[in-house]
This record gives structure tokens, C-alpha cells and sequence, in this order.
């Protein structure tokens, strides 16, 4: 393999397409298989406060995105992948920019192993990182949405080609694709209460964790902040008397 084929051949290629391609329910089904690894990771975690789950997880998936970078052929979350959508009519999209995308990951990876492999050196912006990275992972697997991909075309300066759901060819949408007022209304209505939902449960849900105590304190004002310490001082003067 020369260096020419090495940078512009990423992929299979496929009769009817002009670039090299992947299939994009194969790596669906990888980010979807790392999203729910890490998703026990935390349970592990927060269960279980063992450390070593997080450990072998990140260092598997720095593995994963290094493996990924150069084929994605002897990818493990891949290979997984792709025994599990083996009878699906496979989805090809353009090769290069997921490579692009995967070597975002890695980059990602790197600080991390540092961080949580290497070290215990665990922090709210650190974890922060990493649930940026599940945030990734859950919207390549359940809408085949890839930032790194978008990424891609920006720096590039170039229509990419065959993209996840067509996104580069649709032009116009299918009347199946749009909504009508009812259906926005349902829409932004769930939206708007799941928001609430969250703000709800972290401004008025006392933290058992550093992490959770950061989440309250980021979505309450200071006034908010400052009443919340009055009744608290008041409260512990109150035990203190009775």
C-alpha cells in the first residue's frame, strides 16, 4: 500500500461509487455498542464506586479509535457491529470524512488515558469530556448524526459525498419528513417539559456527588444560591435550639 492509497483509499471500495466507502450501519451498530459500554461504565461506577470498569473501558476505546484511524476492518466495536447488522442491506457513506470523525475520537481518547487510565486524576471538567464523548456516540447510533463528519466538510471546504442518511444529496424533503402543526406542537411541547424535567431535578434534588453539587449550583442564579444557604444556615440553627 502506498502513501497515496493509504490517505485517500479509507474504506471498501464499491461498484457505483466514485470514493472509497464504509458501511454506515456497521458503524452505528460500533458507536452504539461503546455508548451502552459506557453507559455501565457509570452505573458501575456510581454503584459499585469501582474505578477499574472505567479504566479498562477508556483504554479499550483508545485502542478502538487508534485501530479505527488506520482500517476499519480490525476495528473490535466494528467487527462487533458488524455481526449484529450482518442481515441488514448495508448503507455505504464516504470513507474519509468518518475517517475524520474517528481521529477526533482519538485525539479525544488520548487526554483520558492520561487522565483516568495512566492516572486517577478525576475531575467535573474531565468527566465532562467524556459524557461529551457518550453525547457523540448517541447521536451516531440513534440518528446517524456525525459531528466529525460535519467537522469534515467545514475544514475541507467541500461537499462531502455520500453522507449518513443522504443528508449531502436530499435536496427537497418527503412529505413523510415534515410536520404538520399538531405534530410541532407535540414536538416542542415534549421538548419544552423535558427541559423543565431536568432543571426540575437538579435545581430542587439535593447532590450526593461533586459532580451533581457543580450540576445544582450551574443552573441556579446566585439569588437562588444565596436563598438556598439562608435556609440551610436557618434550618441547622433550628436543630441546634431543639
Amino acid at each position: 500500500m502506498n502513501l497515496k492509497s493509504f490517505l485517500f483509499d479509507y474504506g471498501e471500495k464499491v461498484p457505483g461509487y466514485d470514493v472509497t466507502v464504509i458501511n454506515e450501519r456497521e458503524a452505528r451498530a460500533a458507536a452504539g455498542i461503546l455508548f451502552m459500554l459506557g453507559m455501565i461504565v457509570i452505573f458501575v461506577g456510581i454503584g459499585y464506586n469501582h474505578i477499574i470498569a472505567a479504566r479498562i473501558y477508556l483504554a479499550f476505546l483508545f485502542l478502538d479509535f487508534t485501530i479505527k484511524m488506520f482500517t476499519p476492518k480490525y476495528s473490535p466495536s466494528m467487527l462487533l457491529g458488524k455481526f449484529m447488522v450482518r442481515n441488514q442491506k448495508p448503507e455505504y457513506v464516504g470513507g474519509l470524512q468518518k475517517r475524520f470523525a474517528w481521529t477526533l475520537g482519538w485525539i479525544i481518547a488520548i487526554p483520558m488515558m492520561n487522565w483516568f487510565v495512566i492516572h486517577w486524576d478525576i475531575t467535573f471538567y474531565k468527566v465532562l469530556i467524556c459524557i461529551l464523548c457518550l453525547c457523540l456516540m448517541f447521536l451516531e447510533s440513534a440518528f446517524s448524526i456525525c459531528i466529525g463528519c460535519k467537522i469534515y466538510e467545514i475544514l475541507i471546504k467541500e461537499r462531502a459525498k455520500h453522507c449518513p442518511g443522504g443528508v449531502c444529496e436530499m435536496k427537497i424533503k418527503e412529505p413523510i419528513q415534515t410536520f404538520n402543526p399538531i405534530q410541532a406542537f407535540i414536538a416542542i411541547t415534549a421538548f419544552l417539559a423535558l427541559m423543565l424535567s431536568i432543571y426540575l431535578f437538579l435545581a430542587k434534588t439535593e447532590s450526593k456527588t461533586f459532580f451533581g453539587e457543580f450540576l445544582h449550583e450551574l443552573v441556579l442564579t446566585k439569588q437562588q444560591l444565596h436563598k438556598e444557604e439562608e435556609e440551610k444556615m436557618s434550618n441547622e440553627f433550628d436543630k441546634e435550639n431543639f
